[in-house]
Parts: structure tokens; sequence; C-alpha cells
């Protein structure tokens, strides 16, 4: 077994593949033609986005969509830069809400948070 991807369940995958683009500076892998699935490089893995109706045909069933909660979801995406603050404010500038300021954590890791528009929270770090 090995962790292959991360899927987020959005209502507008372009627009969600176009987001991270800006904010984080990720590289789009490709989207399907039917605008409903598509992948960004993130590393090891791939981090993509699922249209929401594809993803309740998959389930069978429907689910809390991250962007009709008020609150962040209890999981959340993670991605390691050199530059928190940088990379906050670069995220903040491309429409993330602020949600934590970067601030250093007792075992020395600088951590932020961000919510991006299609509801995804997001951890900007430092490597552990």
């Amino acid at each position: 077994m090995r962790f292959g991807y991360t899927i987020v369940y959005v209502s507008d995958v372009a627009a969600s593949l176009d987001f991270f683009e800006r904010a984080f500076g990720l590289s789009r892998r490709f989207l399907h033609e039917s605008g409903g699935y598509g992948e960004l490089e993130t590393g090891a893995t791939a981090l993509a986005f699922a249209q929401h109706d594809v993803a309740r045909s998959n389930l069978g069933r429907d689910y809390l969509a991250a962007g009709a909660s008020g609150s962040p979801l209890g999981m959340e995406v993670g991605l390691v830069t050199d530059d928190v603050q940088a990379a906050y404010d670069r995220a903040v500038e491309a429409g993330a809400e602020a949600l934590a300021q970067p601030v250093q954590k007792p075992w020395g890791q600088t951590v932020a948070y961000v919510r991006c528009p299609d509801g995804t929270l997001v951890e900007l770090c430092t490597a552990m």
C-alpha cells in the first residue's frame, strides 16, 4: 500500500486548480475534458479535485461539502515551504481567507492556516 493522492470535492474543478496554481505556485497535471476532475503536481503524491456530482455518483450518497460549511472541515491539505510568511501572503492575495498568521511552534516548525474559496483548509508550514 502507498499513498497516491488526495481528492478534494469542489463545485468548480477548473477554478480550484486555477486558485491553487496562483495561490501556491503548484503546476497543473491535467484537467479532464469533462471539467469534472483535475490534478496538480505536488511531488510524490497528487492533489486532485472532483466535482460534487462526480463524487456523489461515486459514493452513492451525499456528504458535507467543505464550501457549504461555515467552519473548516476536520481535515487539511498541508503544503511545505521554506517561507511560510511569503506563502501565506500570496495565498491571501489570491483570495484565500486568512485563518491563522504564521507562528513558530515550540518544536521549531512555522505554521499558518488559510481557507481556500472552495472551502479547503490549507496548512502552510516549514518542514519538520
